[in-house]
Formats: C-alpha cells, sequence, structure tokens
C-alpha cells in the first residue's frame, strides 16, 4: 500500500477514535443527574447540619457529589425576598431536579418553572399555601415532606399550659413574612381561646424587630412564649433563647435546637431524619418516579426534649406529669 495513504488512513482512524471517545465523554457527563439546591442559608450557618443530613441520605442511596451526581448549592443567606431571582438561576441551570428548602424557598421554584421535577425539604403546610393540590395526590411537578406544622401548635401550647402552672397569659412570636404564620397563628388562637388563655401574638419582619417583640410581650405581662414554626427562627435561635431568658418568659419552641441553646422546651418531628428522607424522593425522581404521583411524606417520629437547667434558672418547676412525657430530659 502507498505509504501516503496509510498514513492518510491511520490519521483518519486517530481522528475518529478522538471524536468517538468525545462523544462518549459527553454522553458520560450528560447522564450524570444534576440537582440544584435552594436553600435558606449558607453552609456556614447553623442550618449546615440539616443539608449535610441532606447528603447522606444520597450518600446511603449511593450518590456521590462529583462522581456520579453534581450538585449546585445556592443559598439566599437568609434574604427570602431573593427567592425568586435564585429560583430563576436554578431553572436556568437545567437541572433534573430542584430541591427547594422553606415555604417561600418552595413556592419561588413552583413559581419558576412547571417542568422541573421539585422536591422540598420539611415545609410547614404544603396544602393550604398552594405548593401541591393534596399530601396523598401533590399533582403539578411537586413533592416532598411536611412537618404537619398547622396539627402541632395547639399541641404546643398545651404542653406550655401544662408546664407553667398558672398560666394565664401566653405570647405567640409570629414571622409575618412567612405564608405559613396566618394558618398557625389562628390555630393557637383557637386553643388558647378553648384553655382560657389570654394570647397576644406579636408579628415581626426581621431580626432587628426580635428584642422590641420580646420587651412588648414581657411588659404586656406575659407569663410563657412560643414561636410559630419558621426557619428563620432556627436561624436566630441563640438570640431568641437569649431574649427568652433576660425577660424571664418559659418559652416552648418547634424543634430541640432550640432547647440545645439553652432554650426551656420543645415540641416537635425529628428534624434531621426528615431532612435525609428527602434524598430517597430525589432518588425516585431520577429513577423515573413522576412527583405528581408521590405522596408527600409526614414525620412519624416526634419528640418532647426539656432543658432543667433552664427550668432552674427560671424558677419553675416542671412537673411531673410532664416530665415523665419528655422524650429526653437536659440536666
Amino acid at each position: 500500500m502507498d505509504p501516503v495513504m496509510e498514513r492518510r488512513e491511520f490519521m483518519a482512524l486517530v481522528a475518529g477514535g478522538i471524536v468517538a471517545a468525545a462523544r462518549a465523554a459527553e454522553t458520560q457527563q450528560a447522564s450524570v443527574p444534576r440537582l440544584c439546591v435552594l436553600a435558606a442559608d449558607s453552609l456556614s450557618s447553623p442550618w449546615a447540619s440539616r443539608y449535610n443530613a441532606f447528603i447522606r441520605g444520597l450518600g446511603d442511596l449511593g450518590y456521590v457529589d462529583g462522581r456520579n451526581i453534581t450538585i449546585n448549592f445556592l443559598s439566599v443567606d437568609g434574604q427570602y425576598e431573593r427567592f425568586p431571582a435564585l429560583a430563576a438561576e436554578c431553572v436556568r441551570l437545567r437541572p433534573d431536579v430542584i430541591v427547594a428548602y422553606t415555604t417561600p424557598g418552595a413556592l419561588a421554584a413552583k413559581q419558576s418553572t412547571a417542568t422541573i421535577p421539585i422536591v422540598t425539604g420539611p415545609v410547614a403546610d404544603p396544602v393550604g399555601t398552594g405548593i401541591v393540590a393534596s399530601l396523598a395526590r401533590p399533582g403539578g411537578n411537586v413533592t416532598g415532606q411536611t412537618v404537619m406544622a398547622s396539627g402541632l401548635s395547639s399541641k404546643r401550647l398545651q404542653l406550655l399550659k401544662e408546664a407553667v402552672p398558672g398560666l394565664s397569659r401566653a405570647a405567640v412570636l409570629s414571622l409575618l413574612t412567612d405564608p405559613n404564620t396566618a394558618l398557625q397563628v389562628q390555630e393557637i388562637e383557637q386553643a388558647a381561646g378553648s384553655m382560657g388563655l389570654r394570647l397576644q401574638n406579636r408579628g415581626i419582619r426581621t431580626a432587628d424587630d426580635l428584642q422590641a417583640a420580646f420587651g412588648a410581650v414581657a411588659k404586656d405581662g406575659a407569663q410563657g412564649l412560643l414561636t410559630t414554626l419558621a426557619t428563620f427562627f432556627i436561624l436566630h435561635r441563640a438570640r431568641v433563647v437569649e431574649l427568652a431568658a433576660r425577660h424571664r418568659l418559659p418559652a416552648m419552641y418547634f424543634v430541640r435546637d432550640f432547647v440545645d441553646a439553652g432554650g426551656l422546651m420543645s415540641y416537635g418531628p425529628e428534624t434531621l431524619s426528615l431532612y435525609r428522607r428527602t434524598a430517597v424522593h430525589v432518588d425516585k425522581i431520577l429513577k423515573g418516579a413522576k412527583p405528581a404521583d408521590l405522596p408527600v411524606e409526614q414525620p412519624t417520629t416526634f419528640e418532647l426534649v426539656i432543658n432543667l437547667k433552664t427550668a432552674k434558672a427560671l424558677g419553675l418547676t416542671i412537673p411531673q406529669s410532664v416530665l415523665v412525657r419528655a422524650d429526653q430530659v437536659i440536666e
């Protein structure tokens, strides 16, 4: 064979091999699923433990970021008004699934796309806020989890009343910018009426409002306090707990993070397991399931946590009838 022809054939084979390898690499890269996580705060904040639980959940299912899945983490850094813009950025990244934390984050994601599957982290009331049509059959492109906030608010008030003998005036600290607030406050008000309690609702918009809000409820003579369920309060739990202690207000919270930070007591779902379970929905969708057909998961495990050291500092004796129901007592 002509040496020139041999060289040409050789070069053609090499070129063909390079093209084939490039196409194979593109195909392999395209087959790696992409997630976009829309988060409330950064990975350097207290919120990070929840994101890490989600990552561990993915790991349990065999997903490793950078190896067989790509995760784009976007955070509003506590500025909830940025959720719509960040949700739009998520959509531009063309992920296979959007994981949206908090109710404002989930609503922003839903408003940004009707086609990309969305999995919510644990949110308070996905039906009442319009995220899904129902828990059993979400419909549309959104599914996820709920912490059943509207079903637990009255239970928290009842436990606070039992823990603080003689309680007649209580205050609820609520976040006015949270779409779940009105539903929770309504339930707490109805429960307070049936318990014969006078209730003061103090709404705030930013962390700068916390000091004035606590001062106002203390001046009004509140003998106990609870907050509505909102990620905002978790992010600012150290400040909330400090102000409750300063004004000597026995407080009931919706998650144990507050009690671990020195708060009096909490009742609610074990949240880290919920965040870990978010990965299960993601896995099912990546394997072909439709969000509309995946029921929104509800928590099955609840915990009552009491901090006796805080109770002692408040001069409060928790009745034995309450202590025996606690899942954990911090002494």
